[in-house]
């Protein structure tokens, strides 16, 4: 009995050692993806940029004939996916293995907002706060805020009209006062209203501190330990304060609309709406009030400064090509006659319009980077490895600016979405602009429409110009961008007018 067992053992043993050796044939060690050279101990940490990395990116992407790209900081790795092959092949089609998100340490450990999904780990608490997202801004579901988009839109084309010069002040307004109507129910004052300038100013200390590699803390998360009086921990002292806006963006409206349920008198909103149902319900529902409170506060953020730097993009795109706006002005008479403002209705009889908020979207996209994800295991694309726990960034920069997809990227030409005069539906959509995979953007059937009504408005009744100088000579803009996680314009000067005096009666 002890001999047959020794030999069974050997057996298992070898047979185990056939399965090893046949599995390694199978998956050899593979290299990393290429990258520049890394110093010892601290690899890449130094060869970051502070400033546009996503340009950094794509220019190794193409030095290395690389779409895939790999870096060392401090001993983390972290791979760079700078193509549409890329991200399509990992972020969608194994999507299991690349929807973790890393630690913010910056950001929602020390600022505070581990409360917006965008951050969120991957789990439980994950799929709730997206699921009920999703439920509330469908397409479909979208379709009952169009009152709200209207009216704010009628709101800013006043603004316009009364204030050319402030059209950056105004669309802020405008982006705010519908994200608070629609999510709070909340209706923003004309002008120093504290909602707005808190969602600019909690949004404005994301974008600055969410570029990836900017704090070392995000590299070395022992640091966030580090006594906010010691020498060097000015990050420290910032997100004690940043930390402050971030509670006051989750707090401060959501009690606001409790308010206003208790006294019978919330309109209709995402939060009277969920916390009604939960309430409601004869069982227990997939969320509670903390994850409407979250999710409210998401689509806060999300909507306060996103949609701003997408009309300023429209803008500026139109200033660099004024051939735009002539053809837009020629379609949207054709439907209007002039006689009335645009509706959702006219979007089908609108291509160009369309095709324009398309190339806005793409031309100089808000999120030039997308939010890092969290490798859950080794895998290998390319016939590179991937380490687990890699630290993975999908550059929609690169993706929207490659010259094989769209040609002269960085002019502004809606054309390239159009076929025969209408929407051409093999062309490349601009979806990178909202992220990739299971972690797309819920809320970016909103966002397009808010968007497209407010553009074909804006067509509708003025015209848009260069500003000039004090003799006649116009003005060009610099088209420059900041360097933070929003990609937004920096401050240009431009003419806003009325088309006429028949356009300039549709407004008032």
């Amino acid at each position: 009995m002890l001999q047959f067992s020794a030999l069974n053992a050997s057996f298992l043993g070898l047979s185990l050692y056939l399965v090893y050796s046949l599995w390694r044939k199978k998956t050899p060690d593979l290299p990393l993806p290429p990258g520049p050279s890394k110093l010892p101990l601290v690899g890449n940490l130094f060869d970051i940029p502070s400033k546009h990395p996503w340009k950094t990116y794509m220019a190794w992407s193409r030095k290395y004939n690389s779409d895939i790209l790999h870096l060392n900081v401090a001993g983390q790795s972290v791979v760079i996916l700078c193509s549409k092959k890329a991200t399509d092949a990992l972020f969608t089609k194994r999507s299991s293995l690349y929807s973790d998100r890393p630690s913010f340490t910056m950001i929602s450990d020390l600022m505070g907002w581990d409360f917006n999904i965008a951050m969120m780990k991957y789990g439980d608490t994950w799929r709730a706060h997206r699921r009920l997202f999703n439920q509330g801004f469908t397409a479909h579901a979208s379709l009952k805020y169009q009152p709200k988009q209207y009216k704010a839109t009628t709101k800013l084309l006043r603004c316009i009209l009364s204030e050319p010069d402030r059209f950056m002040d105004h669309f802020r307004q405008w982006a705010a006062d519908i994200v608070m109507s629609i999510a709070y129910g909340i209706e923003i004052l004309p002008s120093n209203d504290p909602y707005v300038k808190l969602a600019h100013e909690a949004v404005h200390t994301l974008s600055e501190a969410g570029v990836p590699g900017k704090y070392l803390v995000d590299s070395l998360p022992i640091l966030k330990h580090v006594p906010a009086w010691f020498p060097g921990a000015k990050f420290k002292r910032d997100a004690i304060e940043w930390r402050k806006l971030a509670c006051a963006m989750t707090d401060v409206p959501f009690a606001e609309t409790k308010k206003q349920m208790a006294m019978g008198t919330a309109p209709l909103s995402f939060t009277a709406d969920s916390l009604s149902a939960f309430k409601d319900a004869d069982t227990d529902l997939y969320y509670n009030e903390s994850t409407v409170k979250a999710t409210a506060a998401t689509m806060y953020v999300g909507g306060a400064d996103t949609s701003v730097s997408a009309l300023g993009t429209f803008i500026l795109g139109l200033l660099s090509n004024p051939e735009v706006q002539q053809k837009a002005q020629a379609e949207m008479d054709s439907v209007t006659g002039g006689k009335r403002l645009p509706t959702f209705d006219d979007e089908a009889a609108m291509p160009y319009i369309s095709a324009i908020v398309q190339e806005t979207l793409r031309w100089q996209n808000i999120g030039p980077i997308a939010v890092p994800r969290l490798t859950s295991s080794e895998d290998e694309y390319g016939g590179y490895r991937i380490p687990a726990g890699a630290i993975v960034i999908g550059n929609a920069w690169a993706i929207l600016h490659e010259d094989a997809t769209y040609p002269d990227p960085y002019t502004f030409k809606p054309e390239r979405f159009l076929l025969d005069g209408k929407l051409n539906p093999s062309a490349p959509r601009p979806d990178a602009a909202f992220g990739f995979g299971r972690r797309l953007c819920p809320g970016r059937h909103m966002a397009t429409a808010s968007l497209w009504i407010a553009v074909a408005s804006i067509l509708a009744t003025f015209d848009i110009r260069k500003a000039v100088d004090e003799k006649g000579l116009p003005i060009e803009p610099s088209y420059e961008y900041d360097s933070g996680f929003i990609n937004a314009p920096l401050p240009f000067e431009c003419c806003i007018v009325p088309r006429s005096s028949a356009a300039q009666a549709l407004i008032i």
